[in-house]
């Protein structure tokens, strides 16, 4: 049963990581290339997304494994062979629960290690290419505006780096707009900054009064294009690039550094734990359900929508404490009440599973007239 249940986490992790991945991918692709960035810039960008993407899937992923492989052998009648064998449903539940655990396993390595790393890496490549004015500006045959009032054009760049018929407009200072136009130019690092220098060219500049033009022809002329970007402050000093053992180790050292309240740093450390077990309870509420019922004809369509809504339930819960948690960091412990609440439920549909019947005869007890109504 557990490499069923592997074999079919795999695939379902790699269909939903799949869908995920390719809807972020298609919205970071347009944000990036429009930059000018080559395409290894957005194959680094959508790569160091992929372990925050794992991370939301995961649990689902799951979920469905289990309930999958849970309904083919009820399908097929394995469940009701292994039951007739012996089996108890708890034993039935354990490899179910060792899946479960290898599943909080790796979420565990991406909560703690994976996603918090991917995503300072991602934060400092984000500053280095929004910094990077080269890229931004070598795009041929396109209007570009680096910055407010400012448009730059070039028609043409050449392999050997070459740039050809530029076109630059300076309108940051309304009362003396600039244009320069040149034939060809180049970009050169100088000084920690990138100047462009324009050969065989001309200068338009408009008078204060709006009345006269005046023209400049020069044969060389540079110009400091590292102004119209302001850079970016790199900000590393953010909750979710926070590590484990930084939070563990003093949670309000690090709600300091990162300004945000202490109830975020707290809640932010152990819902990475939360997440993980969370991964066990959903494989557990998905077998366990699918127990209820026995074999039918008609399939366990129903238990698998229970299975469903009792895990939504389960994540309501984790919404609702997250609330109070965050104003009173004191009672963090409230943040393990849905892994308490998936495991109770568990233990209650296979304690049903164990005792068929059970709820029947209790209906019956509570319906069933008393002695003393039918002697009256």
């Amino acid at each position: 049963m557990l490499s069923q249940f592997m074999v079919l986490f795999g695939f379902f992790a790699l269909v939903l990581v799949s869908i995920f991945w390719i809807n972020k991918a298609v919205r970071m692709f347009d944000r990036i290339i429009s930059d000018g960035q080559p395409t290894w810039v957005f194959a680094e960008f959508t790569a160091l997304t992929l372990p925050g993407v794992i991370g939301v899937v995961l649990p689902i992923a799951t979920f469905a494994g289990a309930v999958y492989v849970t309904n083919r052998l009820s399908t097929e009648s394995e469940l009701t062979v292994m039951q007739a064998t012996g089996y108890s449903p708890w034993r039935m539940a354990r490899p179910v629960l060792y899946y479960g655990l290898i599943a909080a396993t790796m979420m565990s390595l991406l909560a703690h290690l994976l996603i918090p790393l991917s995503l300072e890496q991602l934060e400092v490549r984000r500053a280095e290419v929004s910094g990077n004015i080269t890229a931004k500006l070598l795009t041929e045959g396109e209007f570009l505006h680096p910055a407010e009032g400012v448009t730059f054009y070039i028609r043409e760049i050449t392999p050997e780096g070459e740039l050809r018929n530029v076109f630059l407009s300076d309108r940051r200072r309304a009362d003396a707009p600039t244009t320069y136009t040149s034939s060809k130019a180049y970009l050169v690092q100088e000084g920690g900054g990138t100047k462009l220098v324009m050969l065989d060219g001309l200068a338009q500049n408009v008078a204060p009064d709006g009345q006269r033009l005046f023209t400049t022809h020069f044969d060389d002329f540079s110009y400091d294009i590292s102004r119209l970007v302001s850079p970016n402050v790199l900000n590393l000093d953010r909750i979710a690039f926070a590590t484990t053992p930084d939070l563990i180790r003093d949670a309000a050292a690090v709600a300091t550094r990162t300004h945000v309240p202490l109830g975020a740093a707290v809640a932010a450390l152990h819902g990475r734990f939360v997440a993980a077990m969370l991964c066990a309870v959903a494989a557990m509420v998905g077998f366990a359900t699918l127990l209820q019922g026995g074999f039918s004809r008609f399939g366990v369509w129903r238990q698998i929508v229970t299975a469903f809504v009792l895990l939504i339930g389960v994540k309501l819960v984790e919404g609702a404490v997250a609330g109070p948690v965050l104003a009173t960091p004191a009672i963090w412990p409230l943040l393990y009440l849905p892994v308490l609440v998936g495991c109770v439920v568990s233990w209650l549909l296979l304690y049903s599973a164990a005792h068929p019947g059970l709820l029947r005869r209790l209906f019956h007890a509570r319906t069933a007239p008393s002695p003393m109504s039918i002697k009256q």
